[in-house]
């Protein structure tokens, strides 16, 4: 025959060795795979509250497309931009491990990308799981170019809780009837403060709470006994909003894309630029009603507001035993959402937070501090003259232009990258490494407001060398009305270790934090005429922006960038920049 019992043997040997190699390799493949993605910014035409824009999109959509991957999964999102305006896109809240040039603010990690131009946004998915969601990063251009951005645990990890039956994403935001573009530059024009929104949405619908708008809700239907997992995104420019479902319990289980230590609420608190993701189990049997789902602000500041509530349905589909009453005919039950000024509200809830901190998902809360830094956050002034002719009256406060800044430097936006800046070594002229680590002039942060508001002016960077430990307080002031501010990292998750009201205490505050479970972040709201101490270790080699995500506030120069310089090892520096980098 030929054959021998012995090259039988090894013949199966072989084939079984070639089968395990392929099941292997197809298990590393699912393990990571490449996605790709095209975003087509261009102009569509939209109506909301009875009234036609034309917005720009990305493919047409409002808001934009889903993004799913998995952990580990590479991301390739061709961006072609096919109107007037300049765009960029953030991918808020993914780390960018050595990636600083997908990161999207424009300015800081990249020149825009110009008109009849496109640019392919190339990263990695490291160590990271949960609800984010990407933004257009250039002027206040991300009131209607955003959408979620969803990334699931690695294949056959399950999540720290019990398996939803569904997922849904829920994203907040404003609506406009005018333009938002013209609303900012005229504000920046005057001094003043910018019209306010003409409405809230739900995954871009006002509801049935605003005029013209039943037609425009969003319904989100389901079956009684089961579990859902709602993502929930604030995608708003200007507010922080409660979130409430009438009749039902909600239970957090992770922030920012970090899993927490589950509890459950009646109402949420989100800011803009925060994510949430809470399970909601719906009711045992056909209630025979359907609720209300409403959100509305939380308003600390003087300025003006939009003072109106967003609205979807949350909708039983009726089984045939219990399909008593057509759907409009049902009692309509309303949540009670907290007053529009509940402070108390807002501390009790985010004290609820803490990081799940198990073997599995750890938190690596830095335990030592190479550097202590020192920041205030709050409004000023500029005086009229610097845009204007000396003899007009601007319409901020007392005659003046509003302004904002971290310790007293608002920022000047440069007119060309501070990455590439950086990374070629032609900083010179471009921005200053003289961030201050603490006020210049220190006063009474939340005491009586200051006859002198004014701020500085300027493009200052801080230099960290690579994973420096990093415990920063960010103090908010009351000069012009103290106010709650989000603040958002870029680059880094960080851990929220303390927060409290009035003026933060070097000699007794720090014997209260928390370092072993605090909830880990992107994005943090410091309290209104209060403080937040946070800690993260400077481990991303690149330039990251921090600012405001009251997008108002960071118009108004809230907002400074961190150099963090490359480590020894090959592993530790920042990659060059891709050739299609687009150019100033």
């Amino acid at each position: 025959m030929g054959f021998s019992i012995l090259s039988l043997q090894a013949f199966f040997r072989l084939f079984l060795l070639s089968v395990l190699t392929l099941c292997l390799s197809s298990e590393l493949a699912a393990a990571s795979i490449t996605k790709h993605y095209k975003f087509e910014i261009k102009l569509q035409n939209v109506t909301r509250l009875c009234h036609t824009k034309s917005i720009v999109t990305v493919n047409g959509k409002f808001p934009g497309p889903r993004i799913v991957a998995r952990e580990g999964d590479n991301l390739l999102i061709k961006v072609v931009n096919h109107v007037p305006n300049n765009i960029s896109i953030h991918w808020h809240g993914i780390r960018q491990l050595r990636s600083g040039w997908a990161d999207g603010p424009a300015y800081v990690t990249q020149c825009p990308i110009q008109t009849g131009n496109s640019y392919v946004y190339n990263y990695t998915i490291v160590g990271q799981r949960g609800t984010l969601w990407w933004h257009a990063h250039l002027s206040w251009l991300r009131s209607t170019v955003y959408g979620p951005l969803i990334i699931l645990p690695k294949r056959g990890a399950p999540y720290p809780f019990i398996k939803p039956y569904k997922e849904v994403p829920i994203i907040f935001g404003e609506w406009w009837n005018a333009d938002p573009e013209a609303v900012i530059n005229q504000a920046l024009q005057t001094g003043g403060g910018p019209n306010v929104s003409d409405a809230y949405t739900i995954n871009g619908l006002p509801g049935p709470l605003y005029n013209c708008s039943a037609k425009d809700t969003f319904k989100l239907k389901v079956q009684a006994g089961k579990t859902y997992l709602l993502r929930l995104i604030n995608g708003a420019l200007n507010d922080e909003l409660f979130f409430s479902i009438a009749n039902h319990t909600l239970k957090v289980v992770e922030t920012d894309a970090v899993y927490v230590k589950p509890f459950k609420t009646n109402t949420i608190l989100i800011t803009p630029g925060q994510t949430t993701n809470v399970l909601l189990k719906t009711k045992p049997n056909f209630p025979n009603a359907t609720f209300l789902m409403t959100a509305r602000p939380y308003v600390t500041g003087l300025g003006t507001f939009d003072n109106s509530t967003v609205a979807g349905i949350l909708e039983y589909e009726a089984t045939t035993l219990h399909s008593t009453l057509p759907t409009k005919k049902l009692p309509l039950h309303k949540p009670i959402l907290p007053a529009l000024n509940d402070t108390s509200f807002v501390t009790k809830f985010v004290s609820k937070l803490r990081s799940l901190n198990t073997p599995q998902f750890p938190a690596n809360v830095p335990q030592k501090v190479d550097k202590h830094l020192f920041f205030t956050v709050g409004l000023g002034s500029n005086p009229c003259s610097q845009q204007q002719n000396s003899n007009q009256t601007c319409q901020g406060p007392n005659g003046t232009m509003f302004a904002a800044s971290i310790n007293n430097v608002s920022f000047t936006m440069p007119t060309t990258a501070l990455l590439q800046s950086h990374f070629s070594g032609q900083s010179k002229g471009v921005y200053s490494s003289n961030f201050p680590i603490s006020p210049l002039t220190p006063f009474n942060y939340t005491g009586p407001p200051l006859n002198n508001t004014n701020v500085g002016n300027g493009t200052k960077l801080m230099v960290l060398p690579f994973n420096t430990s990093v415990e920063l307080v960010l103090q908010g002031t009351s000069i012009l009305g103290a106010e709650s501010h989000p603040l958002h990292l870029h680059g880094f998750n960080f851990f929220v270790v303390g927060q409290g009201f009035g003026n933060f205490d070097q000699n007794k505050d720090p014997k209260k934090f928390n370092l072993v479970d605090p909830v880990e972040r992107n994005t943090v709201g410091v309290p209104s005429g209060g403080w937040v101490a946070i800690r993260f270790l400077a481990d991303n080699p690149g330039v990251w922006f921090m600012h405001c995500h009251l997008e108002v506030h960071t118009s108004w120069g809230l907002k400074m960038a961190w150099v963090v310089l490359d480590g020894k090892l090959p592993n530790q520096k920042l990659l060059p920049p891709p050739s299609d980098l687009p150019t100033c």
